[in-house]
């Protein structure tokens, strides 16, 4: 199948944000590629009291039209394409995503139903997944600023969301919990982006075979270490190093102070406030979910204390005075108590030999060894490559740390992919960093053309699709120069084994090798720099500091002091092996020698441009087996300023990436495909059983599309495939889905019909055993009543001669009777008074109550008149909120969505209601016949 494109716009943000709307054109044809590539646009006109402006392009055959997704329709005058932009960043371009809100709404939607959205893709990709049972990847790209970082985490937010399974294994959580530690650790604000990417990372989300998200693991490439110990003006570090500084208060044992007090964080002279303090709480609250202990964070934040504190290890000149021995010239450490001791408390280390091998270097001969004081110029290079180093290793262990949380026992089925990787750079001054950042992206952009140009009309060709080659720009000269026989990275990497090998004579090796490829060129000035032009722009690379940074060399005696530490988190980065230093008595230095033949290494390991190089093939070995969906994020200008859209940068970024050249391919081409077996399995339900030939599954293919796509220029056959043009897969994809939930809805039918019937027969029975019982009570009881009465009357008759005989009694005690009654007459009267009394007294008692209760609802009255006016006042808000929903034309869709379905169903079941009536009536009168 063909994958899916994007390009994405950066999210604009203010308060006016839905008020702001800009229109770009959009290319097809040659005439308008022409138009664009030279003169970028025919009209340009704008309207700054509506924040708006337009760019028209003349066309005589078509023109390609996005509102919300891709439409086609001819036109012979001029015309002009626009997007709105209210709070929509991304653009359908041609199957190409051109850049927010609910995860469920683009579930189970196919690409171009709904708005355009990084859902979309990652929507498009999950459920290719489930069809097609391959594995897919997401490849964020773009140049630096352009929002790759946002949108990868966008991408697995969805993953996370959908692939959720029902049980608390918390790795969905754990892998959305990954973003702000990375992002905390190996990202950093530039000149061009506040949160830059400085490195780059493959998101394998692995799901079992219930498509459910069962592990996650990381791979990463090429963290920038130099950005620990220098940053350019308006840069700054990494931001672990000010969360820490602006959470000092938290770990009084790290001994911080301000930002601005550190070497190694106020060089860039950048200290803006970017809600440090709180990005530090989610950073702590992601490392507790990813299951980093109080003591590993405890451990963690020391070390990256401490790197702070070694960069503020200041260095004199001084001379040595040795025994024995001429006097040379070194240096000394000036701020040893202050600085020094910290930076050794923290790390565990001893601070002694720490001094000492931070001003001294060991060269080791065949039978001697020599310390050799160094110069404050070389340790501080040095001290810089040991912190860059430390970091480097922390690094590398807290990705170990997030892949071991991210593990499960489950086994892999199947995997999605997420590439965010460093955009295009080019700065004033370029370096190492930026030659492999820009290799990186070369490396992609030619997956890119191997997948969407070469591949594709390979396929037409073998397929034997009538088809027209479309031309596009292939980077692979510029590749060959960089990683050929005699290549940028060869050379470099040979120069690095040459004992003098320096800058200068790598880029005179360069002038003599490379000067026969087309996109290496020299500087205009000085002989210290060279040119590549890369497919999206033409770079300067200044070669000091290459040799260095390419071998990436730290001092081993250094490294042994660190794994010598009593921290266990230190010796767990550095102790590749448990040998440690002896120290060597004698001289005035206290120097620490190592014996020489354990501790040297005879082979030269592999420099970091080999790793990278190999890295970066692994990586396109992995990208190259799954389905790739391409997410090609655009920079709207260069100064990070909103509202402000520059067209001719634009352009510029699409015309690079290959997105003009795509847009004509799968205008033309056919970007979805079947074979004839896999459709027919697919599709079978589509098609009658007598339609069926199992002996040639062309002719039972093209009958299904005969039936269904009436215009066969939407389809073409090739000798073993299919090819669709754009949409006609997920048309096909709703039909079976239509076709499948009416025989889902006749089974359940016949299902529900079954068990209600049984739920009949079991309620009429359960009834009749009711009325039985109760039938039998009702007799029972009038048998019972007639006994009573019965009973009644003898008991009356014999009281009643009882009575007679009683009353002479009575007479003859009258006289007592009246006594008694005359003295209960006066207890009597006595009684009512006390009782009087008593009843005053809860009268009262209520009236109390009474007055109480009417002063508690008149304060409720107040209260509930309080409530009722604000309830009124919100009440009132809602409603124009809702009224103004209500006339939108999208709120007015979500209303009449399915009503015409449903009508044209109600008419249906009304014909076959009246059809069957009139052969009941027919019957009816046939019978009146028969009498």
């Amino acid at each position: 199948m063909m994958n899916q494109n994007m390009i994405q716009l950066p999210q604009l943000t203010s308060e006016n944000f839905n008020n702001w709307k800009f229109r770009i054109g959009a290319l097809l044809d040659e005439k308008q590629l022409r138009i664009t590539l030279e003169k970028e646009v025919t009209d340009y006109t704008e309207d700054k009291e509506k924040n708006e402006f337009e760019m028209k392009v003349s066309s005589e055959k078509c023109e390609y039209c996005i509102e919300g997704k891709a439409t086609r329709k001819p036109f012979r005058q001029t015309k002009k394409f626009s997007r709105q932009i209210g709070d929509l960043i991304h653009t359908d371009i041609a199957g190409i995503l051109s850049g927010t809100d609910t995860i469920q709404t683009y579930r189970g939607q196919a690409m171009g139903d709904l708005d355009p959205h990084i859902f979309a893709v990652a929507e498009e990709a999950y459920t290719q997944l489930e069809r097609e049972q391959m594995d897919q990847s997401i490849i964020v790209s773009g140049e630096s600023g352009a929002g790759k970082t946002v949108s990868a985490k966008y991408a697995m937010r969805y993953f996370a969301t959908v692939g959720g399974s029902t049980t608390e294994t918390q790795i969905e959580k754990k892998v959305l919990a990954s973003s702000p530690v990375m992002e905390a650790i190996g990202n950093a604000k530039t000149t061009r982006n506040d949160n830059s990417s400085r490195f780059g990372k493959f998101i394998e989300i692995q799901l079992n075979k219930q498509f459910h998200i069962s592990g996650a693991s990381m791979r990463t490439y090429l963290l920038e270490k130099s950005r620990v110990v220098f940053q350019a003006p308006e840069e700054r570090n990494y931001h672990i190093f000010y969360q820490l500084c602006a959470a000092r208060d938290n770990h009084p044992y790290l001994r911080l102070d301000d930002a601005s007090k550190y070497h190694y964080l106020n060089q860039g002279n950048s200290f803006d406030d970017m809600n440090d303090r709180n990005s530090y709480t989610e950073t702590v609250n992601a490392l507790t979910m990813l299951g980093f202990s109080e003591a590993e964070q405890k451990e963690l934040f020391k070390i990256i204390a401490a790197i702070l504190h070694l960069g503020n290890v200041r260095f004199v000149e001084t001379i040595i005075e040795q025994e024995n021995e001429q006097n040379q010239e070194g240096c000394t450490i000036s701020n040893m108590q202050e600085t020094l001791k910290t930076l050794a408390d923290l790390l565990e280390i001893d601070m002694e030999d720490l001094a000492v091998w931070l001003c001294t270097k060991k060269m080791v001969s065949m039978r001697e060894v020599f310390m050799i004081p160094m110069s404050t110029y070389q340790a501080i290079a040095a001290r810089d490559a040991l912190a860059k180093h430390i970091y480097a290793q922390l690094f590398d262990w807290v990705v170990a740390v997030i892949n071991k949380a991210l593990e499960s026992d489950v086994p892999k089925y199947k995997f999605i992919g997420v590439l965010d990787i460093y955009g295009f750079e080019t700065f004033e001054t370029n370096s190492f960093e930026q030659f492999c950042i820009n290799y990186a992206n070369e490396k992609l952009q030619q997956q890119f053309n191997l997948h969407v140009f070469k591949l594709e009309q390979e396929e037409y060709i073998k397929e034997e699709i009538e088809w027209k080659m479309i031309d596009f720009y292939d980077n692979q000269p510029c590749i060959d120069l960089i990683e050929s026989k005699l290549g940028v990275l060869d050379l470099l990497d040979e120069e690095c084994k040459m004992p003098k090998g320096s800058d200068r004579s790598w880029t005179e090796k360069l002038y003599n090798k490379c000067m026969k490829y087309s996109h290496f060129g020299k500087a205009r000035f000085g002989t210290s720099a060279f040119i590549i032009e890369h497919f999206a722009d033409k770079v300067q690379y200044e070669s000091n500091g290459f040799l260095e940074k390419n071998r990436d060399t730290v001092i081993e005696e250094q490294i042994s002091v660190l794994k010598s530490s009593k921290n266990t988190l230190v010796r767990k980065l550095f102790c590749e092996d448990h040998t440690r230093l002896a120290v060597q008595g004698g001289a005035k230095l206290r120097l620490v020698s190592a014996k020489p033949v354990q501790n040297i290494q005879k082979t030269h390991k592999k420099t970091v441009g080999s790793q990278f190089r190999d890295s970066l093939n692994m990586l396109m070995t992995t990208l190259n087996a799954t389905t790739p969906h391409y997410v090609r994020c655009i920079k709207p200008n260069d100064t990070k300023t909103p509202f402000e859209y520059n067209p001719q940068r634009a352009v510029q970024q699409l015309r690079a990436c290959g997105v003009l050249e795509t847009i004509r391919i799968s205008a033309a081409g056919f970007p979805s495909r079947w074979s004839y077996i896999d459709f027919f399995y697919r599709y079978r339900v589509l098609c009658k059983f007598k339609d069926i030939r199992k002996d040639n599954m062309r002719y039972t293919c093209t009958t299904i599309l005969q039936q269904y796509i009436k215009n066969p220029d939407y389809y073409q056959f090739g000798k073993t495939k299919i090819f669709f043009r754009a949409g006609q897969v997920a048309y096909l994809e709703k039909l079976r889905a239509d076709k499948l939930m009416r025989c889902c809805i006749i089974v359940q039918s016949t299902i529900r019909t079954f068990i209600w019937r049984r739920k009949y027969l079991r309620m009429q029975n359960a009834i009749y055993n009711i009325q039985r019982y109760a039938r039998g009570y009702l007799a029972r009881r009038r048998a019972d009543n007639l006994r009573r009465n019965r009973a009644a009357v003898t008991i009356q008759r014999y009281f009643r001669g009882w009575t007679k005989r009683t009353q002479f009694k009575s007479l003859k005690y009258a006289v007592d009777g009246i006594q008694r009654y005359a003295r209960g007459y006066l207890a009597r009267i006595r009684y009512l008074q006390l009782l009087y009394n008593a009843k005053a007294i809860v009268i009262q008692k209520c009236v109390r109550g009474w007055l109480a209760r009417l002063w508690y609802e008149k304060e409720r009255h107040k209260v509930i008149i309080c409530q009722a006016a604000i309830r009124r006042f919100l009440a009132r808000r809602l409603y124009k909120k809702l009224r103004i929903e209500a006339r939108s034309i999208e709120h007015v869709k979500t209303l009449n969505k399915g009503l015409e379905n449903k009508i044209i169903s109600l008419q249906q079941r009304m014909d076959e209601l009246s059809k069957h009536n009139n052969e009941l009536k027919k019957k009816e009168a046939e019978l009146i016949d028969i009498r």
